[in-house]
């Protein structure tokens, strides 16, 4: 109670010194009187003194020369002065308390912006991120999926899902998985070309790169099969995305993250060719800057995703929504 009074003293005395500056105080309840027909009920409703209440009243008249108010049996009526401007201020302090209403409902409710691939956004991310909206309801998640490097600090990302070696100097970084490489193509491709037996047959063919990897050198070397420049050869693609496309077309072999090429393999719209998978050398990795990860909605996020990679890891089965 105390602290209120002194905010309507301190209101005083602002309003003393600097007449210039609106008196919302004595404003404030000037409209709660009007409102009530009583200083008592006005102190009441402000959770301050009724003292505090007939001050800033007495303020507010002698700052515009009028009385606001005639007193009666009944209590305070409003004058002719104070009836002419009573409606637009009470709409005006109503519109305040929306307005504030509004700002504590952004504030519970917290936003988060996560930045990755649309190839592992639209493939891995989307499709269970009804499960973190259910588990963390309060928590709005923005996906922004560019092939672009973002600038942690510049382009206000809180989460970045980003594929490579994980070398992300100044910020904290979390391996989140390694995807497994399987070699592909169109069945109308496969029915057209010999079987292939070996890794080294596909050297023979047309063979469809990610321009940001050397992926077909480092799977050929892992099946043991000796360096060849035909390895280096054949059209790249700036993403998954456009590389599963290529190879739904016919345009030839694709290495792909067996994840993302499921969904095609299923409906028959691609074949692995070889039962030759492999863990690809670049792998997910959460990016946050620093001081980020710290952030319970942050931190919430970053456990959610981490579960998800160990579950996709286990083999567990997806589970739609939440």
């Amino acid at each position: 109670m105390m602290g209120n009074d002194h905010f309507f003293s301190y209101g005083l005395e602002k309003l003393n010194s600097m007449t210039t500056v609106l008196p919302l105080s004595a404003l404030r309840a000037f409209v709660e009187v009007g409102q009530r027909g009583s200083i008592k009920a006005a102190a009441e409703a402000l959770h301050v003194t009724s003292g505090a209440v007939s001050q800033q009243i007495r303020l507010l008249e002698d700052r515009v020369g009028v009385a606001l108010f005639t007193r009666e049996r009944q209590g305070l009526r409003l004058t002719e002065a104070g009836a002419g401007v009573h409606p637009s201020l009470l709409q005006a302090f109503e519109q305040i308390e929306r307005a504030m209403q509004t700002l504590d409902r952004a504030q519970a409710r917290q936003t988060l912006t996560v930045s990755t691939v649309a190839t592992f956004a639209a493939s891995w991310l989307v499709p269970r991120l009804g499960r973190f909206n259910a588990r963390c309801p309060h928590i709005e998640v923005r996906v922004e999926a560019t092939s672009a490097v973002v600038d942690m600090r510049r382009d206000r990302v809180d989460v970045a899902l980003r594929h490579g070696l994980g070398v992300y100097p100044g910020l904290h970084v979390t391996r989140l998985m390694a995807p497994v490489l399987v070699p592909v193509a169109s069945p109308q491709w496969v029915a057209a070309n010999a079987v292939l037996e070996e890794p080294a047959d596909c050297l023979n063919h047309p063979l469809l790169h990610d321009s940001d990897r050397a992926d077909w050198p480092l799977w050929l070397a892992a099946h043991a099969v000796a360096e060849d420049p035909r390895a280096e050869r054949g059209t790249a693609f700036e993403d998954d995305f456009l590389l599963i496309r290529a190879a739904e077309a016919g345009q030839g072999l694709a290495l792909v993250p067996s994840e993302y090429a499921k969904d095609e393999i299923a409906a028959g719209r691609l074949v692995q060719v070889l039962d030759k998978p492999w863990p690809a050398r670049f792998a997910y990795y959460v990016v946050t800057k620093p001081e980020a990860v710290q952030r319970p909605e942050v931190r919430a996020f970053v456990d959610w995703i981490m579960e998800e990679a160990q579950g996709a890891a286990r083999g567990d089965p997806e589970r739609p929504g939440s």
